[in-house]
């Protein structure tokens, strides 16, 4: 197997690895974007200097996928306001397709000469313990890669980031919830190569830690502990979910088993047709909820769909519809929440638990509640020393349950603002669709990235 990875892992690099060409063209294209921002820094008096950070100035960019990252680095006298005024400045003059995001504070995202581009101000500091914001360590991270990383290893953290990307795994945003860059080059660092890290990942549990440095450090509740070698308080892997965590480690131990390309280029889901979707869905009852995906970043968008999923299955629960399975689709225009509750419809009536009867107050209380209420069918009585009643429900469709109650939870500061205008309650009927047919092929044939 280690004769058939070895030839997969050359391959791979061949299609990865940038060219002398791809090189050239980089490295004019980042002079060209330095020379414009020292012209913007030099004709508004802007006291910063320009350092490029991340994979570009670590060599360890994929020739597929590359960002350049152009830090604007401010004395540590500049105030917060002004930094932030004057990055933003020389961004938005420089960028095309641009945006604003937000780490702790303001910069600009966008495109120069077709290359997508961030210039992101901060303050300059020597080490952690002087940040002012969490983007002040990224030019530490920089100088510690470079540093430490040998030569030979820059091709191991590309299989890594390639391996990575092929189980959709690789980027710590809210859109992937994965593993950084920089993650995957201290995991180098820590082992050396991708065959290493490899055998090592397939024994993680949950809560492995790691850090490249010795000594005590702070514990963490996450999948994933590796201490930045730069910040002994930080967590580099933060962001890892735990979904994708035990994907990692699943595909860790598949790859072993079984080498494939198809780790590192999956092959695309070849969308089933409408018929056979519905003919194996059709004894599961789904019910889903449609809203208009509102017009901010993906940084901000997912954790907001992710909240408003957490918050309708609560709800279902809190109203005797517990929800088996959930997954939601987001496309151009709209965000999808799809569920699965175990009943869709429920029996009018129920019988309402109260308290044990040698509580006697608590068990006034609730003969109170329900003596006379108008949704009482039967008067509280007493079974094995315990108060019921016989209510009716409150709701008996989950539909409609849905259709009210939406609007009054808390789903993500964007969306309860559309929630309130518009949504649409989709029945099962209505969620299979031509438009939605790769999603549930993704969805119903449980194959793994690389077995398709």
């Amino acid at each position: 197997m280690i004769r058939d990875s070895e030839k997969i892992e050359k391959q791979v690099l061949q299609q990865i690895t940038p060219t002398k060409k791809d090189r050239e063209t980089l490295e004019k294209t980042i002079k060209e974007l330095k020379d414009k921002v020292t012209e913007e820094i030099e004709k508004n008096n802007v006291p910063a200097s320009i350092e490029l950070v991340g994979s570009t100035a670590k060599d360890t960019y994929l020739t597929n996928s590359l960002d350049i990252d152009l830090f604007l680095i401010f004395p540590t006298s500049i105030s917060r306001e002004h930094l932030q005024e004057m990055g933003l400045s020389i961004g938005r003059s420089l960028l095309e397709k641009k945006e604003e995001c937000f780490a702790e504070h303001p910069y600009i995202r966008g495109y120069f000469k077709g290359y997508k581009t961030e210039i992101v101000p901060c303050y300059k500091i020597e080490s952690s313990s002087q940040k002012l914001s969490a983007v002040d360590r990224t030019p530490l991270h920089t100088k510690y890669v470079k540093e430490h990383l040998a030569e030979k290893q820059k091709h191991e953290v590309r299989l890594v980031k390639q391996f990575l990307k092929g189980i959709d795994c690789y980027g710590a945003e809210a859109e992937v919830e994965g593993f950084s860059g920089y993650l995957c080059e201290i995991l180098v660092l820590k082992y050396g190569s991708f065959q290493n890290l490899l055998l090592h990942v397939q024994h993680w549990h949950y809560g492995k830690q790691l850090s490249l440095n010795t000594g005590t450090f702070p514990r963490f509740d996450t999948p994933l502990i590796f201490i930045d070698p730069v910040d002994n308080e930080r967590n580099v892997s933060s962001a890892l979910s735990k979904e994708k965590f035990n994907l990692f480690v699943k595909a860790c131990k598949e790859y072993i088993k079984k080498p494939r390309i198809t780790f590192f280029f999956p092959n695309k889901i070849k969308p089933w047709p409408l018929d056979k979707i519905r003919n194996e869905t059709k004894t599961r009852e789904f019910i889903g909820v449609k809203i208009k995906k509102p017009d901010i970043i993906a940084e901000n968008l997912y954790p907001q769909v992710r909240k408003a999923m957490r918050s309708v299955i609560d709800l279902c629960a809190k109203y005797d519809f517990p929800i088996m399975d959930s997954f939601f689709h987001i496309n151009d225009n709209s965000i999808y929440i799809i569920l699965l509750p175990e009943k869709s419809k429920l029996s009018k009536t129920m019988f309402h638990m109260g308290p044990p009867v040698d509580l006697k107050s608590n068990a006034d209380d609730f003969i109170k509640k329900w003596v006379n209420n108008p949704r009482t069918i039967k008067k509280p009585f007493e079974k094995d020393k315990r108060l019921y009643a016989e209510i009716e429900r409150e709701y008996v469709e989950i539909k409609k349950l849905l259709k009210e109650q939406i609007k009054n939870l808390s789903l993500g500061k964007h969306i309860d603002l559309i929630v309130q205008k518009d949504f649409t309650i989709l029945e099962h009927q209505d969620l299979f669709k031509e438009n939605l047919c790769t999603l549930w092929t993704g969805y119903l044939d449980k194959k793994m990235h690389w077995e398709r």
